[in-house]
């Protein structure tokens, strides 16, 4: 299985904490050994770092691990392949552009027969089920909004349905920014918690490092921290129910919809 992590802020905020117990993940503290990458977007720009090798022993998540890059919305993967050799075409997460936007996405997951059919606006580079299906939601969004960006509610309509779709032909664990927001979608394993006033103490799991968020952060702050399996062991994690689609905006969810209960609602609202 690989790993996802992501994170929403109401302001700009860097990742290292959670990035140093994340990468320990390709490799150290679990098996996953095919490659990682991570995201960050910076107003109208995006950083995309990807390494077909192991998190844990990447000179390029050395990097990223002392940059303190600070962004809104930041996408991070640990790749164990199950469809598509080992190589960099490969590693998620993917980029793309979409009404003037760079689009982020990356899955945990497996799409069993999955070949959608491709109008040529969005094609994909590698040999992933992972890109196909980031292909075919941009490609169907672009379709149906062709003169440009719908509310978030008219897209998350949309992004739902393609969900459920795609969903129904495997596990479909993703999340998705255009650096406004982020989407989360779980079929499995997918957990998050809401850092907010009186901040605290963390603890990572996968190593003995803690930081005490309340000397590095601001009354005002707020971050939404979405990961594969919980990064702390003394902080309260809320799992996603399986088939549930959430919108992160500002460091919170304002969007909880079941993709499986709300199929037929979301065909009628797009």
């Amino acid at each position: 299985m690989c790993q996802l992590l992501g994170m929403n802020c109401n302001t700009p905020t860097d990742i290292c904490f959670s990035f140093e117990g994340f990468r320990c993940r390709g490799g150290q503290t679990d098996v996953h050994r095919d490659g990682w990458g991570i995201a960050f977007f910076e107003g109208a720009g995006c950083r995309v770092f990807i390494d077909v090798q192991p998190s844990a022993d990447s000179p390029v998540a050395e990097l990223v691990k002392h940059y303190p890059i600070r962004s809104t919305n930041v996408i991070a993967h640990i790749r164990k392949a199950t469809q598509g050799q080992v190589a960099l075409e490969n590693t998620h997460p993917f980029m793309r552009e979409l009404w003037g936007r760079y689009w982020i996405f990356a899955h945990n997951g497996d799409l069993k027969g999955f070949v959608p059919e491709f109008d040529g606006s969005f094609l994909p580079v590698g040999s992933t089920d992972s890109e196909n299906a980031f292909c075919m939601i941009l490609q169907t969004l672009r379709q149906r909004f062709p003169v440009g960006r719908p509310s978030n509610e008219a897209l998350f309509a949309v992004v739902r349905e393609l969900t459920e779709r795609i969903a129904d032909q495997g596990e479909f664990n993703f999340l998705l920014s255009n650096g406004d927001f982020l989407v989360a979608h779980c079929t499995g394993d997918l957990s998050y918690v809401v850092r907010q006033a009186p901040f605290a103490v963390a603890h990572l799991k996968d190593q003995d490092v803690s930081v005490d968020f309340s000397e590095v952060t601001t009354p005002d702050d707020r971050v939404a921290v979405i990961a594969t399996l919980p990064l702390t062991d003394n902080e309260s994690w809320t799992r996603i129910a399986p088939r549930t689609l959430m919108l992160f905006v500002d460091g919170a969810p304002v969007r909880n919809a079941s993709t499986l209960v709300n199929h037929s609602s979301a065909l009628a609202a797009s």
